[in-house]
């Protein structure tokens, strides 16, 4: 990833605060055929799968929105690529962090959202966990 994006600054953030709250970032920009995950971390009871969104400046949408049902297919395909190569004995969970910063050229941070399980692959009938 370009270290002068937007995206790039958001995961170093996203990592970051993880970090802060306990989480323990083991993976960052796994990629598959599949796609991307931009960070895998876990805690006591979940392997998080994490997909970072990040805006500045005026926006007409959140950040989330911008992870659709297709985005969340290929992360749950990627996912279940990483669980396959991977053993975990922990309850897999999909979230979402968006960062908001204040200019494109910063990393001043206005918010941090972390949307615990963001999207649920139960209903989606991946048919993978």
């Amino acid at each position: 990833m370009n270290k002068s994006t937007n995206g790039y600054r958001g995961e170093i953030l996203a990592a970051s605060y993880l970090t802060e709250k306990g989480y323990r970032v083991i993976c960052r920009n796994f990629r598959t055929r599949f796609g991307e995950i931009d960070i895998i971390a876990t805690n006591d009871k979940y392997l998080l799968f994490v997909e970072v969104k990040t805006r500045s400046g005026a926006y007409i949408s959140t950040p989330k929105e911008a992870v659709t049902a297709s985005k969340q297919r290929k992360i749950v395909m990627a996912a279940a690529q990483y669980m396959s190569e991977n053993h975990w004995d922990l309850q897999p969970r999909f979230d979402v962090v968006e960062i908001y910063l204040k200019s494109k050229t910063a990393f001043d941070v206005l918010r941090i959202n972390h949307l615990e399980n963001a999207f649920d692959i139960g209903g989606g009938g991946y048919g993978i966990f």
